[in-house]
């Protein structure tokens, strides 16, 4: 199995922090706002922790294994 390209996991990652930052802000600003759309506002959280997720395993591949 070939390993994967660390450029490409980097371009990935900053990608997905940029998302990550993204909703953010906007749940940050649905969440203040009056007649804000609770429904909405629970997608936007699960997709941001899906972010995390994602970004989490893309870190953990950018670790070299270690021989024991």
């Amino acid at each position: 199995m070939q390993a994967p390209d660390p450029i490409q996991i980097a371009h990935r990652l900053a990608e997905l922090r940029q998302e990550h930052r993204d909703l953010d802000a906007a749940i940050d600003h649905m969440a203040v706002h009056p007649a804000r759309d609770e429904l909405q506002l629970t997608r936007l959280k699960k997709r941001k922790l899906l972010l995390k997720d994602a970004i989490a395993r893309l870190e953990s591949k950018m670790i070299p294994d270690l021989d024991a």
